[in-house]
């Protein structure tokens, strides 16, 4: 059985006793296990992290962009084996898995301009003869704590702003597909970054607890569910550490009267099910405005879902394949039972599928719930799977008022021609990200992610300009240099100064 182990300090060896067992979600077995590390591992990848930080923060923002850029053009290089690795893993077809490796690499791309994007401001003659400039200084040593769903995107998403800055990164990935992030962490060597620089731990809440109380790690950076979010982020701020720690989503699509419905289908049909709908971003609540338009949205709606093809994770011809484990094909039937119980109508059935000649895989089919109603569990909490659900709503007005409402805020879409409706609905709705008729409106490297209410807990976003602001702290000198004329009684010392 292949073990899959830390990466510290340019090494490995964790002579960890307790493992975690990594599937291929398409044939249902167990391909490898992963070492769990403890309190002392971390220990050493800190120490490591230590060594080498300080150097890295004093060498030049010109000479840290050149290994970024090494490192950019080493991911393009393998970009195919990355792809094939995390599909094995998580169970994703191989083109979306370049596209997970692509949009963490555009991050990386953005963290090639760190001389620009990292300076300081100045302000020549604020008083007489003073001058004031602030300049962005490392936090030190940054950790990530990153899911299962993109296990290179967001690993990226975190480290590539945090090490441009200055930081050292240590990076615990989730263990249901750890191999994609070990790579990276490789390729990040082979980039001519110093032993140390970013560091891979791997563990479960033993080593987040360790991570969050360290007195060492100065920052960390959460993805995942809305409870354990708001759980790292307590603890972590508790121990005096800057968090930014991201939830949960239930995105809504709203769909005017207006819009294109043909375009619609095919946007839901990519947003609600690519990926097995394991995506913070994904789509799964359309809500139709009207009555009519909710009939001929359903009606378009079946047939495209029944057409979607649902496979291994190699088939080029899937549009999705299998969900990361077993126990989350039973969670996401389960969500589909409790629909049901509450009284929405289960139109199309994804519930024991089963694909031909890979039985053990743990496949969901493509599933539409109608009739859900505010009220119901099923609409309240995330499913995270290949699960469609319509609320319909009278009016413009409760299409604002769903998705604002919900606890949720990561993002939301609206599908329409009418430029008025789109701006209002942008500027009103209680939500961080929005698309207008973009259906996953995941913002470009260059601008930031994040939700709002329990999709997000801090202050700050991932990546682009908030990112750096994330992993630096300001420090704002104003100086004056004295011409020697002063006759030591200058009573002007003793106030404080008023520029």
């Amino acid at each position: 059985m292949r073990t899959i182990d830390h990466v510290i300090a340019g090494g490995t060896g964790s002579q960890s006793a307790r493992t975690h067992k990594v599937w291929n979600p398409s044939t249902g077995e167990v391909q490898a296990e992963v070492a769990l590390g403890d309190a002392a591992l971390l220990d050493r990848a800190v120490e490591a992290a230590k060594a080498v930080q300080p150097e890295w923060a004093a060498t030049n923002p010109q000479k840290r962009a050149r290994v970024m850029f090494r490192y950019k053009e080493l991911l393009e290089a393998n970009m195919q084996e990355l792809a094939e690795l995390l599909s094995s893993e998580h169970g994703k077809v191989i083109d979306d898995a370049k596209g997970d490796v692509q949009r963490g690499l555009e991050v990386i791309e953005y963290a090639c301009g760190i001389p620009q994007v990292g300076k300081g401001e100045y302000t020549a003659g604020a008083g007489t003869g003073i001058d004031v400039y602030s300049m962005r200084q490392p936090l030190g040593i940054g950790a990530g704590i990153t899911p299962f769903n993109f296990p290179a995107m967001i690993p990226m998403w975190m480290f590539g702003m945090a090490i441009a800055a200055g930081n050292a990164f240590i990076l615990k990935p989730s263990e249901r597909d750890p191999s994609v992030p070990v790579r990276l962490t490789e390729l990040f060597l082979e980039a001519g970054a110093p032993e140390g620089l970013l560091q891979c731990v791997h563990g479960d809440k033993e080593m987040v607890d360790a991570i969050l109380d360290h007195p060492d790690i100065a920052g960390v950076s959460f993805v995942g569910s809305s409870d354990i979010a708001h759980y790292v982020y307590k603890r972590g701020v508790a121990a005096g550490k800057r968090v930014q720690a991201m939830g949960g989503a239930k995105n809504h699509g709203i769909v005017m009267p207006d819009a294109d419905l043909d375009m619609v289908v095919n946007d839901l049909a990519g947003a609600a099910f690519g990926s097995a709908g394991e995506r913070c971003m994904a789509l799964p609540v359309v809500v139709p405005v009207g009555e009519d338009t909710a009939e001929r949205l359903r009606d378009k709606l079946i047939p495209a879902i029944n057409g979607l093809r649902v496979g291994v994770s190699t088939d080029k011809d899937a549009h999705y394949g299998p969900v990361v484990t077993p126990e989350h094909k039973s969670r996401i039937e389960q969500w589909i039972d409790t629909a049901e119980k509450e009284g929405a109508e289960i139109v199309v059935d994804g519930r024991g599928f089963s694909l031909q000649g890979h039985e053990d895989g743990f496949f969901v089919g493509p599933t539409l719930i109608d009739r859900v109603t505010p009220d119901m569990d099923s609409y309240k909490e995330e499913i995270f799977g290949p699960v469609l659900q319509i609320v319909r709503a009278a009016d413009f007005e409760e299409a604002v008022r769903l998705p604002s409402e919900h606890q949720y805020g990561n993002g939301v879409a609206i599908f329409t021609r009418n430029g008025h409706a789109a701006r209002e609905f942008a500027q009103r709705v209680n939500v961080g990200m929005v698309g207008i008729n973009v259906p996953i409106p995941v913002p470009v490297s260059y601008h930031t992610f994040g939700g709002w209410k329990r999709s997000a807990f801090g202050d700050t976003n991932q990546y682009g300009t908030e990112g750096l602001k994330f992993w630096t702290r300001v420090k704002t000198v104003t100086q004056r240099w004295p011409d020697g004329t002063a006759d030591g009684d200058d009573k002007s010392a003793f106030m404080i100064p008023t520029l």
